[in-house]
């Protein structure tokens, strides 16, 4: 970070943490088994979406290599924009480590072609035994994770329920201690 950038308030933005994303592939052992939450077999990268020339070239490119993926792993992948201007990358899998491996994939690849300040977060969906949804999001700036779970009442969240889950996954995730980042993503495609 230079002067100016000091002086006129700009500062680099990290670049996403990709890897600490894999931690979900463990954790979804205790989703399962303690807390009955199952994989819906869904799975998306959230990212913002630029106009310029190169961007429709990666994200041709990107989309290029999904279809050759999804051939080799069953996944299938689409792609959709939220009322907030968002894309979507859907990942829909059976396989939970193919979904996992997947979205990994996607944000990777967008980073390496230059995007990774547009990526916003991946997200899991998974149910309870009712079918109710609860998504675990990772947030690709700072590397953590945090749950998500709408009431299905308007844009409603069950706080308390969010906050169990943290303090149940702590252990096994890296969770995002600073509860004012904890996007609600009610808009998911999922």
């Amino acid at each position: 970070m230079g002067l100016t950038d000091v002086l006129f308030g700009r500062k680099k933005l990290k670049g996403p943490a990709t890897e600490r994303l894999f931690a979900i592939s463990t954790a979804r052992i205790t989703l399962e088994a303690e807390l009955n939450l199952k994989s819906a077999g869904a799975a998306a990268v959230v990212f913002k979406s630029q106009s310029s020339g190169e961007f429709v070239r990666s994200e041709n490119e990107l989309t290029q290599l999904l279809e050759v993926t999804s051939v080799q792993s069953g996944s299938k992948v689409e792609r959709k924009t939220d009322s907030f201007g968002y894309d979507w990358i859907v990942v829909r899998d059976g396989d939970f480590e193919d979904l996992v491996t997947t979205v990994h994939l996607i944000g990777d690849e967008l980073q390496s072609r230059g995007f990774g300040p547009q990526l916003l977060a991946a997200t899991f969906k998974f149910e309870d035994r009712g079918g109710k949804p609860v998504f675990w999001i990772y947030g690709y700036k700072r590397g953590a994770f945090w749950p998500f779970v709408p009431t299905g009442k308007d844009q409603e969240r069950d706080n308390a329920e969010e906050l169990e889950l943290k303090a149940k996954l702590e252990k096994e995730l890296p969770i995002e201690q600073d509860l004012t980042r904890w996007l609600a993503l009610f808009d998911a495609p999922l």
